[in-house]
């Protein structure tokens, strides 16, 4: 059974005041190994205008707004020109996005698995890789559909359902139709480095999988959008990244040494030089910045 968090603050009855709100829950079971994570859930109005940072992780990226459209300003893919979005399906990737709000936004928010692109949006997620598309260009008119009965719904908790029931419903469709499989060995390359936090070395990747590091990286790249090394990296950097984002909503000290020797990392340096490459900025920027937009959600 799905279990589920909802924190409110204000509310819609009243010109001007401010809204925020926030709600998550786990999507169903039948979902398991398609959809990361929780399913995130925020509607806010007149707060603070405000830049995020949408930074590289294991999971693809899926939104439907509500109220109003998604703007990003700037894709991981530098040559992407900005764009509106009603709903939004981005690839992995290893560079940050930013998005920006006029002090409203509203949507929901899930973590698609590489290995389930394949399922959920006809095509794998290769095709996708450091890019972010309409909804409506992968799913077709069934994104509009779902943004509608979003909209309409009474609740975050009957949204939730309705997003369980259509992605539940898209799963058992391409059950046994042929190209929605994905081969034995990227899965089991792609879970063993999500297993050990991105630490297990390509040589074991070729060991358990019996192809050679060629093979391994083009056909890994062809399904997730990334190469084994660069997939690792970005696991680990998640990992660390959501640890920093505990302790900077806990007001405790960020102690980013322990972090960084926690995670992987040779030094402090190390993680400092990572977080610069695919966050854009140090990880006491990225606290400095970010802290507003994701405190509520912490934990």
């Amino acid at each position: 059974m799905s279990t589920g968090t909802i924190a409110l603050a204000g509310s819609a009855g009243m010109t001007g005041e401010v809204i925020d709100e926030h709600a998550s829950q786990v999507p169903a079971p039948a979902l398991r190994g398609l959809v990361d994570g929780r399913y995130i859930a925020y509607r806010q109005a007149g707060v603070e205008p405000m830049r995020h940072r949408g930074l590289p992780s294991a999971s693809m990226t899926v939104i439907f707004t509500l109220d109003d459209p998604l703007v990003l300003t700037e894709h991981p893919d530098p040559a992407q020109p900005s764009g509106v979005y009603q709903t939004l399906v981005g690839g992995l990737h290893t560079a940050p996005a930013l998005i920006t709000h006029d002090g409203r936004q509203s949507g929901i928010q899930l973590g698609l698995s590489p290995l389930g692109a394949r399922t959920l949006l006809g095509l794998p997620a290769g095709e996708l890789a450091a890019t972010d598309v309409s909804g409506e260009d992968v799913l077709g008119v069934i994104a509009a559909e779902i943004r509608d009965r979003l909209q309409s719904a009474a609740s975050w908790s009957d949204r939730f359902a309705i997003l369980d029931e259509v992605l539940a419903a898209r799963a058992v469709q391409a059950a046994g139709r042929p190209g929605t499989a994905v081969s034995p060995e990227v899965t089991h390359a792609w879970r063993l480095l999500r297993r050990t936090g991105g630490s297990a070395p390509v040589s074991r990747l070729t060991a358990e999988t019996g192809w050679s590091d060629r093979h391994l990286r083009n056909r890994f790249r062809e399904e997730t959008g990334l190469a084994p090394k660069a997939a690792a990296r970005v696991i680990r950097f998640e990992r660390a990244r959501r640890e920093l984002q505990h302790r900077a909503a806990a007001g405790g000290a960020l102690r980013l040494a322990e972090l960084a020797a926690a995670f992987g990392y040779f030094d402090q340096a190390h993680l400092d030089r990572d977080f610069g490459l695919l966050a854009g900025c140090s990880p006491t920027t990225w606290v400095a910045e970010e802290f507003r937009n994701f405190q509520a959600l912490a934990g």
